[in-house]
């Protein structure tokens, strides 16, 4: 393949990030209007109100796992590793990532957002494998 289709899933996953930025953004304003915070309380982010602590936790995980999901594209790029399995693997992830983060900031419930988590975990660590398998047979 060595196009550029597996950076699509790496470019989506930025979207994600965007998108919960402005989220925050929207969740913190509209908290400073009704006055349950004060614009200042941000500076050093004591006693964030729930209603947006949700939607940051949610943006410092996009930079946990996701880290690791970043390097293993460029590396599949690199290693011309990146095919439809490569691909699919990509997209399922990051179609993970999305499901997590719209439970993360909606119900937060462990229940579900727990288990897409896992699966997402499960497969990035295919994509390593995939990658790693690659190498050696290169």
């Amino acid at each position: 393949m060595t196009g550029y289709q597996i950076f699509w899933p790496l470019l989506a996953h930025v979207a994600l990030v965007y998108g919960l930025y402005a989220l925050l953004g929207l969740r913190r304003a509209k908290m400073v209007r009704a006055g349950s915070i004060a614009k200042s309380d941000y500076r050093e982010n004591h006693g964030e109100p729930a209603e947006s602590l949700v939607v940051k936790n949610c943006l410092a995980n996009q930079f946990e796992l996701p880290v690791l999901f970043y390097a293993c594209c460029v590396l599949l790029y690199i290693t011309e590793a990146d095919n439809l399995v490569s691909l699919g693997l990509a997209w399922a992830f990051v179609v993970l990532r999305y499901a997590h983060a719209a439970i993360h900031v909606t119900s937060n419930d462990l229940r579900y957002r727990s288990p897409i988590f896992a699966a997402g975990y499960l497969v990035l660590v295919t994509m390593w494998i995939w990658l790693a398998a690659w190498m050696l047979m290169s």
